[in-house]
């Protein structure tokens, strides 16, 4: 991907379809190649309809793609939402999934307006009080839980419901009945995953892996259902409005209900917030997301979804990158994906109905891997123990309870652990710094005390009101405690404004850094005045 020039910045709006059309309707072809097996393997691990995935895929586009505030995401049902949505569909419905299904679409509904509300509220910005290793833990964790879940289907098999170590537990079952069919499909869906990205060819992998299986399940003659009750393709209506569902609010009132609104609204919005920041920094335009805008675009989006059978919707980062990196200019990408589904499924759903479950299993499979692989352990060990550390205990708290009760335990061992390197209560929460201009064209930050995850929303939000072009110079020397958090958001903050004309420079030299990583926490010295 080349560095694009800041001076030809894409128009928006109609201006931007009239001048990027072609490469967004490329991008938005691809994008929607990779889209709809990922919406319906989503949708069948998360306990709903196959086509609750693609309802979601398309209002993302069609609607949140002309309110939002990100230019380069693309909105719909993601592997992250997969726990949370599964749980709540098993615990409101207590056995019946058609109506735990119903349930949870309220719970959506009311999950979208806390997000509308915290847009409107400018809370956007309050997913930077998310320590990076944590979000990376709670990733992990997520990954884990697809990978135990969807073992199953790859094996053929329908487990028992329970809790995740019960799902663990039932895989030698399940490979004792196992169908081998479905292994081999499985088999050569992960093989196609691995190889084909070395092969270069455009086609996206998934849309192989849709194919190969067709044919495979064809040769097979796989039927819906099998004689143990598990699915082994994707059933979906013949005719695409049959698979609206409308939610039922009866259980408002139970406690079970809000925990899933709580865990839909929370884990969704910083999810979201997360991805969109992150496909900013992939931008070659460098362009900044509205990131309150486009929660409250989000939450309207994930309002229409419940209202009409759809699950919570993200702006996903797979098929976000792979959107930026197809050459999409606009928003209107996210459009075309969107329409491309819709006729898609209107048009040819026999092909949808043909497709093995086996094979969207493995895309999913795959999708965990890539979130808790060895490589993310090591990558977060090169940042310091002490993220492991923190990386760890959220995977464990997680995978023990739940995601938010997981979250919130890696929270509050960061802060125990910043309690224990000597940061005072009072700097915890509160961030002290001073901006100075030291001539026309250069300013100084002065960091004074501790900047961590907890208390530097002021710091980012000081920073983004600074004018491009000027030279600025973070001064560390009367710093005491920088966290990996604050040390990545900085350096992203100086990758940005360097690129529209800035220079940024860093003063202060470190007593102590937790590893080797440039990005590694590290405390100053405050007697450090050279």
């Amino acid at each position: 991907m080349h560095k694009a020039s800041l001076s030809a910045i894409p128009q928006t709006g109609l201006a931007g379809l009239k001048e990027n059309w072609r490469s967004d309707l490329l991008s938005g072809f691809l994008v929607f190649l990779i889209a709809l097996p990922l919406c319906l393997g989503v949708s069948v691990a998360s306990g709903v309809p196959p086509s609750a995935g693609i309802i979601t895929a398309i209002i993302g586009g069609l609607l949140v793609s002309r309110i939002g505030g990100s230019y380069l995401t693309i909105n719909g049902p993601a592997a992250g939402l997969i726990v949370v949505v599964l749980a709540a569909v098993q615990i409101l419905g207590e056995g019946d999934a058609l109506a735990g299904y119903r349930y949870t679409l309220a719970a959506i509904v009311i999950a979208s307006v806390l997000q509308i509300v915290m847009g409107i509220y400018k809370l956007g910005q309050l997913s930077s009080f998310f320590p990076t290793s944590v979000v990376h833990g709670m990733l992990a964790a997520i990954g884990i839980i697809i990978i135990a879940t969807q073992t199953h289907v790859m094996l053929g098999v329908t487990p028992e419901a329970g809790n995740l170590f019960s799902i663990i537990a039932q895989i030698p079952h399940s490979l004792a009945i196992t169908n081998m069919d479905c292994v081999l499909i499985s088999f050569l869906s992960l093989l196609i995953l691995i190889i084909w990205p070395l092969v270069g060819v455009r086609i996206p992998a998934p849309v192989i892996v849709v194919l190969v299986g067709i044919v495979f399940a064809w040769h097979f003659d796989f039927k819906f259902t099998t004689i143990n009750g598990s699915n082994y393709l994707v059933d979906i209506p013949d005719n695409f409005l049959e698979s609206f569902y409308f939610p039922d609010f009866s259980k408002i009132t139970t406690p079970a209900f809000w925990g899933a609104v709580l865990s839909i609204s929370l884990i969704g919005s910083l999810e979201s917030l997360l991805v969109a920041t992150a496909v900013d920094k992939l931008d070659p335009y460098k362009r900044s997301s509205d990131l309150d805008r486009d929660l409250t675009a989000i939450g309207i989006g994930n309002l229409v979804a419940g209202l009409m059978g759809g699950l919570p919707m993200i702006a996903e980062i797979i098929r976000s990158s792979e959107n930026v990196h197809n050459g999409a200019k606009t928003t209107w990408a996210n459009f075309f994906h969107s329409l491309l589904l819709l006729l898609f499924v209107v048009l040819f759903v026999g092909l949808i109905q043909s497709i093995p479950m086996a094979s969207l299993a493995a895309l999913l499979v795959y999708t965990g891997y890539r979130l808790a692989s060895p490589k993310t352990f090591a990558s977060v060990r090169d940042v310091g123990k002490d993220q492991l550390f923190l990386f760890v205990i959220t995977i464990i708290g997680v995978l023990t309870t739940d995601l938010l009760i997981g979250v919130a335990l890696g929270i509050v061992t960061k802060l125990g652990l910043d309690v224990v390197r000597g940061v005072w209560l009072g700097n915890l929460f509160k961030i002290n710094f001073t901006i100075q201009q030291q001539n026309n064209d250069t300013l100084v930050i002065t960091l004074l005390g501790s900047a961590l995850f907890s208390n530097f929303l002021p710091l980012k939000k000081a920073l983004a009101k600074l004018e491009p072009g000027k030279t600025l110079i973070f001064d560390f020397t009367n710093g005491y405690l920088i966290d990996h958090t604050v040390m990545g958001f900085i350096n992203h903050f100086q990758q940005s404004y360097e690129a529209q004309g800035g220079c940024c420079k860093q003063v202060g030299n470190a007593l102590e850094t937790f590893s080797n990583h440039a990005l590694a926490a590290r405390i100053m010295t405050a007697d450090d005045r050279k």
